[in-house]
């Protein structure tokens, strides 16, 4: 995961799991992820996001339903090809989200515009994008769960 933060927001009333299985469905679904690229393993993501095992391996396996990610013991968890339905999405969880995100940036001071333009800036990052600056917001690229472009592919940007 070079590009993007899993992030969980412990006070939303979204279930982390449930927070945890739709940012992986939508970078997987964006191409941020790739297919065949190596997701961290459940204790991992756990231990970097704090959270217990049990809530990763949720969301993992609810993915797995999906058709979005495959399991192979040895060969660990792996993004699967999209499926053909793969720009279709569930109208009732996007307005959670929505709704969710809303909340949070009111909850920082936004008002309207400020939160439209974070949307049109987060769906169309521009020029001045870049994967080395990207972190999981929850404090900078060397705390546990960043996400880091690095160029070391062998830990798949995830910074633990």
């Amino acid at each position: 995961m070079s590009d993007s933060a899993v992030r969980v927001d412990t006070t939303s009333q979204v279930p982390p799991y449930e927070q945890i299985r739709a940012q992986l469905a939508a970078l997987i679904r964006t191409g941020r992820l790739a297919e065949g690229e190596r997701l961290p393993t459940v204790r991992q993501l756990a231990a970097d996001l704090g959270l217990a095992p049990g809530t990763v391996a949720r969301a993992y396996r609810e993915l797995e339903m999906a058709d979005l990610i495959r399991t192979r013991r040895g060969a660990g968890t792996r993004v699967a090809a999209l499926p053909s339905d793969a720009h279709a999405h569930d109208a009732d969880q996007l307005a959670t989200l929505v709704r969710d995100f809303t909340s949070a940036a009111r909850a920082l001071g936004a008002d309207t515009e400020d939160i439209l333009t974070a949307v049109r800036d987060a769906l169309d990052p521009g020029p001045a994008f870049s994967p080395d600056t990207v972190d999981s917001g929850a404090g900078g690229p060397d705390r546990p769960g960043a996400f880091i472009g690095d160029g070391d592919p062998s830990d798949h940007g995830f910074r633990t």
